[in-house]
């Protein structure tokens, strides 16, 4: 990702954990310079270059609910931005980014249930007998949380190697056409 540094990524990753609105979203990207519209956004996620958001709730009566973007969608849109500046096609750049997006969200996903499954089990051991549970549950809890920080790791260290694998374009159809 050339435009942006890494520290400016590394920031709005953090601040936006949770997820980033599509406002919050702009706003990035308005704030680096760099021309990225609420009418691209929609485009990308239709086209399936980007995941759609996901609805979460506001706390408060009758505050309804937002949408947000995992936040790993702004190396996404930086990826996409970058190889259609080199030319690349919008199918292709589908072929590329697509091949294992869907799996890894999808096992982000899964992870996602396995953790709020554990996170309910807990809870309901908790409420029932806090004093005869705590000093096993103070354990499992050490062992969901490494658990978590490794499915993480492991989600983020599958994003780079695929962020790798798809940062340079496939040079096989160029090779095609210089042979012919």
């Amino acid at each position: 990702m050339s435009k942006v540094a890494e520290s400016i990524l590394e920031k709005v990753e953090h601040d936006h954990s949770s997820g980033i609105s599509s406002a919050d979203l702009l706003s990035f990207f308005e704030a680096q310079q760099i021309r990225f519209g609420e009418a691209t956004l929609r485009k990308w996620v239709q086209l399936g270059l980007l995941p759609r958001s996901v609805r979460v709730g506001r706390k408060g009566k009758h505050q309804g609910s937002k949408g947000k973007y995992p936040v790993r969608v702004v190396r996404q849109i930086l990826r996409v931005k970058d190889l259609m500046e080199k030319n690349i096609t919008i199918e292709d750049i589908q072929k590329q980014i697509l091949f294992a997006r869907g799996d890894i969200e999808e096992l982000e996903t899964a992870l996602e249930k396995v953790f709020a499954s554990f996170d309910r089990n807990i809870e309901r051991r908790s409420s029932t007998d806090p004093a005869a549970a705590l000093p096993g549950l103070r354990l499992v809890k050490a062992d969901i949380a490494r658990a978590r920080a490794l499915a993480d790791d492991l989600l983020v260290r599958l994003e780079k190697l695929e962020e790798r694998l798809t940062s340079e374009p496939d040079t096989g159809r160029e090779n095609q056409v210089a042979a012919s």
